[in-house]
């Protein structure tokens, strides 16, 4: 199954699902629902390290391709998860050219970078030796999620090694003044989001965000080529409620929800 950044060099465009849940099983059913990609959180959700090994393993069970989004932009733990097999790191509060530098380091084998070679969980699953597959296969996501790193974006684009960038829409609402969630009524949120996939085309890199599946044609027509589109726990939550109106005899229009 082609990878993530060998959809990317044919021009494709991958729609993702979030695990939050630290669950093999939930990971696997993520996996198998037929996303292009499977982002376990570990900043933000309940995952730690010894969860993210099995629920790896999970969605290639599943047929997906796993991605992480790590607590920090830290190398041991960008090095871990991407030992452990993740195809590819999201690195949150990437907010200057250093910090960009920084993420791809820690993504990079050297002469291109400074990660440690020990691909003891990662190196049977490839089908040439994992040094040459990482090279060509690995990718490198810091997120976009602050004004101060959009005002640096030209800058931060321009580091070499970068794959895709990734939009958190509630920490870049936050930094414009306008709280968190997502603000699409907001003129300012949506020049920022437009900046962004601009930024990306002129750099040949791939823009990224978090949506919900109701804000996935608009981000397609911005720009955005790698789209989130739910999450297990606000799937779960939607699901179980739309069923419990539907047996009380509610309405249903199944549009609510967030992901933020």
């Amino acid at each position: 199954m082609e990878t993530l950044r060998q959809l990317w060099n044919e021009s494709g465009t991958t729609l993702g699902g979030w695990v939050s849940v630290p669950s093999s099983v939930t990971a696997e059913a993520v996996a198998r629902a037929g996303f292009d990609y499977v982002c376990i959180d570990a900043q933000h959700g309940a995952v730690e390290y010894s969860d993210c090994v099995s629920m790896i393993q999970a969605v290639l069970l599943g047929g997906g391709r796993p991605i992480v989004r790590v607590p920090w932009n830290e190398p041991g733990i960008i090095g871990k998860m991407l030992d452990a097999g993740a195809q590819g790191v999201i690195i949150p509060m990437v907010n200057t050219v250093a910090e960009a530098e920084a993420a791809v380091r820690a993504c990079r084998y050297a002469p291109e970078g400074a990660r440690s070679s020990g691909p003891t969980l990662v190196g049977p699953r490839t089908d040439r030796p994992y040094f040459e597959w990482a090279k060509d296969n690995v990718a490198c996501i810091p997120m976009i999620e602050t004004i101060e790193a959009v005002g640096n974006l030209g800058d931060i684009l321009a580091v070499p090694g970068i794959d895709a960038v990734y939009v958190g829409p509630s920490d870049l609402s936050i930094t414009l003044g306008l709280g968190p969630g997502n603000h699409d009524e907001a003129p300012e949120f949506l020049e920022a989001l437009d900046a962004i996939a601009a930024g990306c085309e002129a750099h040949g890199i791939v823009a990224g965000i978090h949506a919900t599946g109701a804000l996935t044609p608009d981000r397609l027509e911005r720009g955005y080529r790698m789209i989130t589109v739910t999450g297990d726990l606000q799937a779960m939550k939607l699901g179980m409620a739309s069923e419990l109106d539907r047996a009380r005899g509610n309405d249903v229009d199944g549009s609510s929800g967030s992901m933020y």
